[in-house]
């Protein structure tokens, strides 16, 4: 046993110190980014936000959304490779270029993900997704695709740590997905214990992964424009959004009307939910590990996009960042006790 009395930070935890700027309006912003991966050797320009792979915000409708903005999806592992079929034919270059195949870590998952890279050479982007990513069979499974797909993107996680964000690295991932319990149906951190809060893993795991050319994506926490920021701030190339992205029209979940209001579900991949769907229960080894919720239905993402570009812009102004690459090198965290005055809250 051992125990680090080093502090941790959490999006709660901090804000940005605002600094002299030369921009005189928030259009003045570029949050383009262009990244060349190590492993893949293949570059990519984009907006570096990604749509989570839950099947209630990882569809195909939300990648369409997303790709008007430049924006990625990570889309759910849960179509079929013929849902993937009849959704190629009327993708542009455009939306594949901004879509991540994911896949579970079984050998049944490797055959079908070579099936879908099967029907279409532009998508690029395989994101290996599990819940524990330090286990010795991921790392193998990591290699075992960079091998199958040598000039493929590969996203491989999650993980808090900067030694596991090396393993990866090396066993053939570009980008480094960061993050275990932050997000808002998930239970992990009360149904094991185990948990890193969201800035400091971010920090740590940047860190580790920018020595080696690699990238990270910081996965799960935020609950507002301003949590995007922060976690560009601290180093993230990317950040994946779930519960912000959540409730739209084009996110999935069922639609439920009560008390005249009407609501989306929404649920952890590891919740009761998820696995009724999709396993038939949860296995009797195991405890759920997420929760389902009803988000208020909120209409067209685009508005929910704007909002969140908006507020990135908006940060960088704040700094003199010009553009997003500039933020995490003009940021300074402050360290807080509290966020916001709520006062007055909007129900």
């Amino acid at each position: 046993m051992h125990v680090e009395y080093d502090i941790k930070l959490g999006f709660k935890d901090v804000m940005i110190r605002p600094k002299r700027s030369t921009l005189r309006s928030r259009s003045q912003v570029s949050l383009e980014r262009t990244y060349h991966f190590r492993n893949a050797d293949r570059s990519w320009t984009g907006v570096p936000v990604i749509a989570a792979n839950m099947d209630t915000v990882g569809t195909f409708e939300t990648a369409r959304a997303m790709a008007d903005e430049q924006l990625l999806t990570a889309v759910h592992k849960h179509y079929s490779v013929d849902d993937w079929r009849e959704f190629l034919a009327s993708a542009s270059d455009a939306v594949c270029n901004l879509i991540m195949v994911s896949t579970g870590t079984s050998d049944a998952d490797f055959k079908r993900l070579e099936e879908i890279l099967a029907l279409d050479d532009r998508l690029v982007f395989i994101c290996i997704d599990v819940a524990n990513g330090y286990s010795e069979h991921f790392g193998n499974f990591v290699s075992r695709v960079r091998a199958a797909f040598p000039s493929h993107i590969l996203v491989a996680g999650n993980v808090v740590t900067g030694e596991m964000t090396e393993e990866l690295l090396l066993a053939g991932a570009d980008i480094i997905k960061v993050g275990i319990g932050p997000g808002s149906v998930c239970t992990t951190r009360v149904k094991t214990g185990v948990g890193y809060p969201q800035i400091s893993a971010v920090i740590e795991c940047a860190d580790a992964a920018h020595g080696l050319n690699g990238h990270v994506i910081s996965d799960g926490g935020c609950t507002c424009p301003g949590d995007v920021s922060k976690a560009f701030g601290a180093g993230a190339d990317f950040v994946m959004l779930g519960g912000m992205l959540a409730g739209h029209d084009e996110s999935g979940g069922d639609l439920v009307e009560e008390n005249g209001r009407q609501y989306r579900t929404f649920y952890g991949m590891s919740s009761d939910t998820a696995m009724q769907k999709y396993h038939g229960g949860v296995a009797n080894y195991r405890a759920s590990e997420g929760k389902t919720v009803k988000v208020p239905a909120r209409g067209p993402l685009a508005l929910t996009l704007t909002d969140i570009l908006g507020g990135v812009r908006s940060t960088c102004t704040y700094v003199g960042a010009a553009k997003l690459k500039e933020l995490s090198k003009r940021t300074t965290f402050i360290r807080v006790q509290e966020q916001e005055n709520q006062v007055f809250r909007n129900d």
